[in-house]
């Protein structure tokens, strides 16, 4: 019982901090999501310096993600220059060039985990600004638009509760499991059922945001249509969050397999680590970024 209270206890501060940070501007946005990928990059190379035997430079590792992210905002927001993605740069250089110094048993080792903690935690939580700032050409201003990112967490967190329900409720009767390999008790009904009420939801926030999603793109940013998107764009949406959110949840359970451990770490009591709370996320946040602006005309 406990542990069931401070489970619940963290997940409505994880959520509101989300809520919060989202909705409180481009500042706080920026803030709450540049400490999130400090962490989770910290806590990725803290696991595997220690399960595998890597010596990934956490410090250097956990700074050229940041810039990145910090990066990115400001480039989306219009407010910096791409040269803001030189200290990005010069960072990757370092963490190549110093394993000539280091002598290290397995450079190759340390090489390819840094850089996979870049393509699987940075680059997608840095797209996340992709979403959050939106070109109006109208105007020739760009606006922080929170419905989109937060938009994304919605749908992931309407997906991992019709999941638990559903699957909770049906699984006895529909036993067939979606991934036994990786994660055992996840079930195909489970699923269903999470895809069901991310398709509902997202039928919600076309009602009440109907102008907030672009329907055609204009570079990078995108731009608005008066018309605003339809449902069925919308609903694309919330079942590309879906799927792909369900596929970075077994990406990190995988990970976690191969390193012998249940959580990534214990920031946040009853929930694990940070990377096992942003594991949907890392697929589906750049998923909505392509269907946005690759597929939704």
């Amino acid at each position: 019982m406990k542990n069931l209270v401070i489970r619940a206890l963290t997940g409505i501060v994880y959520i509101a901090l989300i809520v919060g940070g989202i909705l409180g501007g481009p500042q706080t946005y920026t803030l709450l999501f540049a400490v999130v990928t400090a962490a989770t990059l910290w806590e990725f190379a803290s696991n595997v310096n220690h399960h595998t035997g890597a010596s990934v430079n956490r410090l250097i590792n956990t700074m050229a993600g940041v810039f990145l992210f910090v990066a990115m905002a400001g480039f989306c927001s219009d407010f910096v220059a791409p040269k803001a993605f030189i200290p990005y740069l010069v960072s990757l250089i370092y963490l190549l060039v110093s394993e000539l110094y280091l002598r290290a048993d397995n450079p190759l080792r340390n090489w390819s985990l840094a850089f996979a903690s870049q393509l699987y935690i940075a680059l997608p939580l840095s797209t996340l600004s992709v979403l959050a700032f939106s070109f109006d050409s109208q105007s020739g201003h760009t606006y922080y638009n929170w419905v989109l990112p937060l938009s994304v967490f919605i749908f992931l967190w309407a997906n991992d509760t019709g999941a638990y329900c559903f699957g909770s409720l049906l699984s006895r009767y529909f036993p067939a499991r979606l991934f036994p390999r990786i994660s055992p008790k996840k079930s195909w009904v489970g699923s269903i059922g999470g895809g069901v009420l991310t398709l509902g939801v997202a039928a919600i926030l076309w009602h009440f945001f109907p102008l907030a999603m672009p329907v055609r793109h204009s570079g990078l940013l995108g731009g608005f249509s008066p018309e605003g998107q339809t449902l069925v764009g919308w609903l694309g949406l919330g079942l590309t969050v879906c799927v792909f959110g369900t596929w970075g949840d077994l990406v990190e359970s995988l990970f976690k397999r191969q390193l012998g451990i249940k959580d990534s770490g214990t920031l946040l009591p009853g929930h694990g680590g940070l990377l096992d709370r942003f594991d949907s996320s890392l697929l589906a946040i750049p998923a909505a970024v392509l269907y946005l602006y690759t597929l939704s005309f």
